[in-house]
């Protein structure tokens, strides 16, 4: 049994590692590419600033999900 959770924690420890470099990318790719335009958005338009917004935090959160999803499946497929 403490094998296997040893090699669960070395998965999850990867997966924390990859999931927190696609969070910084993200990061930086929004700021670069629509950092602007969003800025230009929250001061003359608010409402749809909002949802913007929004849509580019849940589009965050499903796409890093299911790429992390992926990583596990295989990292877990891998360490077996």
């Amino acid at each position: 049994m403490k094998k296997q959770a040893a090699k669960s924690l070395r998965a999850f420890a990867i997966e924390l590692a990859v999931y927190s470099v696609l969070v910084i990318c993200y990061f930086f790719l929004v700021l670069n590419l629509l950092g602007n335009w969003l800025y230009g958005l929250e001061s003359q338009h608010r409402y749809i600033y909002a949802g913007v917004a929004l849509s580019l935090i849940v589009g965050q959160a499903v796409l890093l999900d299911s790429v992390t999803t992926l990583l596990f499946r295989l990292l877990r497929g891998r360490l077996k």
